[in-house]
């Protein structure tokens, strides 16, 4: 919660700069939520089971943030990085219902 209270702020800020500021600070963002969400991930992985989709998620958020940090100074970059970043990540989360439910049903 304090982490999206913080992007929120940290966006809002970024909002009123530049693309590269709010790439910056979305990337920032990702990769801290991203590795936030592989360590719960790999902690659950034991007790709960079908957490594969969340530790998958979360790497690649990780590895996204970092790539869209570091790429927000360069002019070629825009909010398209974004867009292709939700559509894997909204996948991973689907995925992760698809297992969950799975594991749900075979656990009666």
């Amino acid at each position: 919660m304090a982490l999206g209270l913080a992007a929120t702020i940290g966006m809002a800020g970024a909002v009123l700069s530049t693309i590269a500021t709010v790439l910056l600070v979305f990337g920032i963002r990702a990769l801290l939520s991203g590795a936030l969400q592989f360590l719960v991930a790999m902690r659950r992985r034991r007790a709960v089971g079908a957490q594969w989709p969340m530790i998958i998620s979360g790497a690649q958020s990780t590895v996204a943030g970092v790539t869209i940090a570091a790429m927000s100074a360069s002019e070629t970059s825009g909010l398209s990085t974004v867009a292709g970043y939700s559509a894997v990540g909204a996948f991973w989360f689907l995925a992760s219902v698809i297992a969950l439910a799975y594991r749900g049903r075979k656990g009666r």
